[in-house]
């Protein structure tokens, strides 16, 4: 039979310990500040290469040290959705044959959602790479909700084409079909209050 004991009382060093840990909400608050003061600043610049410079910061400063500021951000907060468009760039650059692959291959049953996401005719490997820089150039010039709704069209498309194949595990295809979910949802908000 164990004794009865008095519960063990923090001392210092356990309220240091929680001290000298990361706050969550203020990681948040300065995820989402650096996501709307980026692409603010790209929108108010006279700077016409300030949409390329946005489109190449994952190449510039690494998808890791993104992820690092951004991934943890709930998809419908502007960091969010941010990191989400830069992770579907970053994929579409590593493998954009398989991405072509499954994009044809989901083209005919989710035919509303190709022709929203605007890849051209036919979609090659190229045409993608084109299509998803255009979606991330668009952050700086044109309609945050247009930017989204293009994106979760493309994702519902390659999500149709992961499912029509069969090589892919079924969970690649709920996570793609997941992120066009969360994507569409951004949109809608941005529509709705505005992300940015």
């Amino acid at each position: 039979m164990r004794d009865h004991h008095r519960p063990m009382q923090p001392g210092d060093r356990f309220f240091d310990a929680i001290e000298s840990g990361t706050d969550p909400a203020r990681v948040r608050e300065a995820a989402d500040q650096a996501a709307t003061l980026l692409v603010r600043g790209a929108r108010d610049s006279d700077d016409p290469r300030m949409a390329e410079r946005l489109l190449h910061l994952a190449d510039s400063e690494g998808i890791e040290t993104i992820a690092e500021v951004w991934s943890g951000a709930p998809s419908d907060t502007l960091s969010g959705c941010l990191w989400r468009l830069f992770l579907l760039r970053s994929w579409v650059h590593a493998a954009p044959a398989e991405v072509a692959r499954e994009f044809e291959a989901g083209r005919a049953s989710a035919q509303v959602a190709r022709v929203v996401a605007g890849v051209a005719d036919p979609p090659g490997p190229e045409q993608l790479k084109t299509m998803v820089d255009e979606v991330l150039r668009g952050i700086a010039g044109s309609d945050f909700a247009d930017v989204l709704f293009r994106a979760a069209a493309f994702s519902r498309v390659v999500a149709a084409g992961r499912a029509a194949l069969h090589d892919a595990p079924e969970d690649d295809v709920r996570r793609m079909l997941a992120l066009s979910e969360q994507l569409e949802a951004a949109g809608h908000v941005e529509l709705e209050h505005g992300l940015v």
